[in-house]
């Protein structure tokens, strides 16, 4: 199940980029799993990682290598990324086979090992069929290729229990010079990020060095997969990369970097949000802005408050306007000296709450209206400041359970 309708975007070529994806057989046979991304000399990479501690054998490795190449002054110049096991929870068995297809890739592609970054999802606390991931490695190479076809397949090939690929792109003007920006993402449970989603990479051809580009992804990371939520469980696995092949317009001036940050931000956005809408079990798209915090951290808290509660997300799910749940969860929010008596909520165009309850206007029937929508805003005004927060989350329905309890059959 997933809310809306969702077409993969056609994506331009990013000059200097290929993909290429193949079935290794890595959890099912005849489905895509296995993806390789090839960056040219001269690209720049830059990454955010899970902060779980329990973080998968490849986030270590693809942190110590990106760290390597950057100590260097070089890019990496390959990724890998396999489906259907997260090499999480295996160890040192584990770290073993995540170098071990680095330096396999490595070979097949004539660069140093270092360079070459693992990426996994799937089932934690099962080994890496290592003899079928290797042996899928040189049909990835030989499908490497620019077109949109292969960021389609490639957006496939990463995906779990997802519906659907997930794909944005945006060109932008650059005085007389375009540049492009291409994104996939995978992700549809064991959503709360703590950094970025489940799986993404995002690609440009623009020329930007190597801090600016770090920076940039910091920033909109942290207003886009950071600010998603289908169950509250951060993964042991995630992972957003953003790729400079530098093969396009230079990225410098504050002009410039004003620009290629809003379309950025539009990339990372639709990418997020296509995660919440195709949620496990999802029925609903829910926007949740909070308003006049007195810190955009008490804001989020706030937000994350209301979005985690699950008796908000199963009134939403049985289109409930049981706007009690959603009060409680902002009153028990990690807010200091409330004054309840200043918060407002409203329910789509409909004043739920005010003065400290119901709001006088408030009826069942108007309320009702609005949670039977798929997609649905929920707006908190905390009358402290004049920071805000938009947060994305989902319902939570019977399919949901149904799909995590029988994840592994």
């Amino acid at each position: 199940m997933a809310v809306g309708e969702a077409r993969f975007p056609e994506m331009p070529v990013i000059e200097g980029l290929r993909l290429g994806t193949t079935m290794a057989g890595i959890k099912k046979p005849g489905r895509r799993d296995l993806v390789v991304i090839e960056m040219p000399e001269g690209a720049w990479v830059a990454g955010t990682f899970t902060r779980n501690a329990f973080c998968a054998a490849p986030v270590s490795v693809a942190r110590e290598h990106l760290a390597a190449c950057v100590a260097r002054g070089e890019g990496p110049r390959y990724l890998v990324i396999n489906t259907g096991n997260a090499n999480a929870g295996t160890g040192e068995a584990g770290l073993r086979d995540a170098c071990i297809a680095c330096a396999e890739l490595a070979r097949l592609g004539g660069v140093a090992e270092e360079r070459v970054l693992p990426f996994s999802t799937g089932v934690i606390g099962e080994p890496l069929p290592m003899e079928r991931l290797l042996g899928g490695l040189p049909g990835a190479l030989e499908a490497l290729d620019a077109g949109s076809a292969a960021w389609r397949e490639a957006g496939e090939g990463i995906l779990t229990t997802d519906t659907r690929a997930k794909g944005a792109s945006v060109t932008l003007e650059l005085g007389d010079s375009r540049v492009t920006i291409n994104g996939i993402s995978k992700g549809s449970g064991m959503i709360r990020p703590d950094m970025a989603t489940m799986l993404a990479f995002v690609a440009t051809d623009a020329a930007i060095e190597q801090s600016l580009l770090e920076a940039l992804l910091r920033e909109t990371v942290d207003r886009s997969f950071n600010c998603i939520t289908v169950d509250s469980d951060t993964s042991t696995n995630d992972a957003c990369m953003l790729i400079a092949t530098g093969r396009g317009a230079s990225v410098a001036s504050e002009e410039q970097v004003a620009v290629f940050r809003n379309g950025l931000q539009r990339v990372m956005t639709e990418l997020a949000q296509a995660v919440i809408r195709d949620g496990e079990g999802a029925t609903k798209f829910v926007t949740l802005q909070v308003d006049s915090a007195a810190s955009r951290r008490e804001a989020l808290d706030v937000a994350f408050t209301v979005a985690h509660s699950p008796l908000v997300k199963t009134a939403l799910y049985a289109s409930d306007a049981n706007w009690g749940r959603i009060l409680a969860a902002v009153g028990r929010a990690p807010v200091k000296d409330f004054d309840v008596a200043r918060v407002t909520i409203d329910l789509g165009e409909v004043r739920l709450v005010e003065n400290g309850g119901r709001a006088a206007g408030y009826t069942e029937e108007a309320g009702s209206a609005v949670m039977a929508r798929e997609e649905i805003a929920i707006r908190i005004d905390l009358g402290r400041g004049a920071e805000t927060a938009t947060v994305w989350t989902s319902d939570l329905s019977h399919e949901y359970v149904t799909i995590n309890a029988d994840y592994r059959s």
